[in-house]
């Protein structure tokens, strides 16, 4: 019973997110020839927040005194939904996101993560690789990059190995790692079921920030053990 209902309330629950998106690109493409950076981010935090509201959750964040507005961070999260980019987005709009080049593909999503300086992964080529990492390093430089480590949405709810990517850009940048834990999200909406689960709770953990100097001299089986542990400390499993 509970599941049918659901079921329905996801496929009204979508069409309204879905008018509610595109009103709100529609608005930040009209500011964006205006050049009104601070006030397109601002309107994107506000949308991502309202996203939660429509689903009818409260959001719990901790650990939002961790974020310095002047630094600039490789932020690294788990990874169980589509609404995990949404979550980040309410407490951090001023990001470059590094993802999945499928995600291009969803209507609507396409043209806002465009807006958020989306740089795409592409099959993994000499020439592909060489073009996303001048892409990511050209970001870096200038602002914060949130990437998920896993590669993909996990299909079990537990976190998946990480990949090292995030390591070049440490390697190659004097930018410290924000480790972020998303909690509850895997319940909300995994990649393999369609409907949402309204009962969800979902939390955000974001943890201190990881100094490169800490890191820099460890090897890359080191770190990435060293920040999925982090990520790991404050994970909780589906149902618990």
């Amino acid at each position: 019973m509970t599941s049918g209902l659901y079921t329905i309330l996801s496929v009204l629950v979508f069409g309204i997110l879905y008018i509610f998106t595109a009103l709100g690109i529609f608005t930040v493409i009209f500011l964006s020839w205006f050049r009104a950076k601070r006030l397109i981010r601002f309107l994107t935090m506000i949308w991502a927040r309202s996203v939660f509201l429509l689903l009818g959750k409260r959001l719990q964040i901790t650990g939002k005194e961790y974020i310095k507005r002047d630094e600039r961070y490789i932020l690294t999260a788990n990874h169980a939904s589509l609404f995990d980019i949404v979550a980040i987005m309410s407490f951090y709009p001023g990001v470059s996101w590094f993802g999945h080049e499928r995600l291009l593909r969803v209507p609507l999503l396409r043209y806002f993560l465009k807006l958020t300086d989306y740089v795409p992964f592409k099959e993994p080529t000499v020439t592909n690789t060489r073009h996303m990492l001048e892409q990511l390093f050209n970001k870096a430089e200038k602002q914060s990059v949130a990437l998920f480590p896993e590669g993909t949405r996990t299909l079990n709810g537990k976190i998946n190995p990480f990949y090292r990517g995030f390591i070049y850009l440490l390697r190659t940048r004097d930018i410290d790692i924000l480790p972020v834990t998303l909690n509850g999200f895997y319940d909300l909406k995994p990649k393999n079921r369609f409907r949402i689960n309204f009962s969800s709770r979902l939390s955000v953990v974001i943890h201190k920030p990881v100094p490169r100097e800490e890191l820099i001299s460890r090897t890359d089986r080191e770190i990435v053990e060293t920040i999925k542990a982090i990520i790991e400390s404050a994970h909780e499993l589906p149902g618990l």
